[in-house]
């Protein structure tokens, strides 16, 4: 593909709407990416259950945009 095709695809992409350019964005990236990890899947769902879990029970700390962004520092 010549570079002026992906010069005008690139252009065309970042004038969707943010939703439309995530799911793109997010399509290209797991095309890079190799087969699942079965074990890499299950201890997410694993880890999103606990954290699901925690913020049910009260026991989550949540914090606004502005905090978290604060404390990345």
């Amino acid at each position: 593909m010549a570079a002026v095709d992906i010069e005008r695809i690139l252009k065309e992409a970042k004038a969707l709407p943010e939703s439309d350019r995530a799911r793109l964005a997010q399509e290209l990236v797991a095309t890079l990416d190799g087969p699942a990890d079965a074990d890499a899947t299950a201890a997410w769902d694993s880890e999103l259950e606990k954290r699901l879990s925690d913020l049910r029970s009260g026991n989550a700390e949540l914090l606004s945009r502005e905090e978290f962004t604060r404390r990345l520092g």
